[in-house]
């Protein structure tokens, strides 16, 4: 059975709790989405994190839909995918996903990032045209929180002014030794919960020495380790796992990193 982290929770700006730990489904195909969904909420998971993007919207939601498990009880997070930048754009999207899932409204709606994927630049104007149609969507009660994913300090100021809501969430890349301190600093700063998708490095981290001499003082895998540390830094991390064991596994959480231990490991830099 896996720990009693599942069942906790954070606090969003708007009052909305969201399960301290996640379970993301990036880079899990559609095939495969459905059954690791499954597993992960027959484990104890509440909270699953998917994207239009993603390309397994479908599978997610048959997952939520097959469990049985009141809809109420389970906070879903998808994403407007990076490439949309109208006001129109991003309602027909909204709409897409919530098809996608079969749902009436998600728990979280993020827009992934503050560029194409294919063309970064400036779209301050575009970001603050997509904004208005997520604060839209978020007081049709269609979306319970809304946020950003990827944003820099910049483009979250860009939001911030004019912004009638302001995001409730930054979905950033972090884990040990990428940690995007400014990022980070300035989110928390502005009421804002930080959420580390490849909290593993995308499993990078998973043959690190240091981290291995480390995990192994406490009797825990690296992965566990790695989650821990972002709990410990009151980020909000979202493993991800195709396999039942290590969906487990990373949610098996009972232990405390030491202040030593978590210097250390906020000192680390990526090799």
């Amino acid at each position: 059975m896996a720990s009693s982290i599942l069942t906790e929770t954070y606090e969003l700006a708007n009052g909305v709790k969201i399960p301290k730990v996640g379970f993301g489904t990036w880079q899990i195909p559609q095939a495969e989405a459905q059954e690791a969904v499954y597993n992960a909420l027959s484990l104890g998971y509440r909270h699953i994190d998917t994207a239009l993007a993603y390309h397994n919207e479908e599978g997610v939601g048959a997952a939520i839909s097959y469990s049985g498990i009141p809809r109420d009880q389970i906070f879903v997070t998808t994403k407007l995918p990076a490439e949309t930048k109208t006001y129109e754009g991003a309602k027909q999207d909204f709409e897409t996903s919530l098809k996608n899932l079969g749902l009436d409204y998600v728990d979280l709606y993020l827009i992934h990032a503050p560029w194409p994927w294919a063309k970064r630049g400036n779209y301050d104007k575009e970001n603050k045209d997509v904004w208005k149609a997520m604060e839209e969507i978020y007081q049709s009660g269609q979306a319970k929180a809304i946020g950003i994913s990827n944003f820099g300090v910049p483009e979250m100021k860009n939001i911030f002014d004019g912004a009638t809501v302001k995001p409730m969430v930054n979905q950033i890349q972090y884990h040990v030794g990428y940690t995007e301190n400014p990022i980070t600093k300035f989110a928390k700063d502005n009421g804002l919960l930080v959420e580390a998708y490849s909290p593993l490095a995308t499993g990078r981290l998973l043959q690190d020495p240091d981290l291995t001499a480390i995990a192994e003082q406490y009797n825990v895998s690296i992965a566990q380790l790695a989650v821990k540390f972002c709990l410990q830094n009151g980020v909000l991390p979202l493993p991800k796992a195709t396999h039942r064991f290590h969906a487990e596994s990373n949610a098996q959480l009972d232990f405390t990193i030491s202040d030593k231990d978590m210097d250390k490991l906020n000192r680390l830099e990526e090799e």
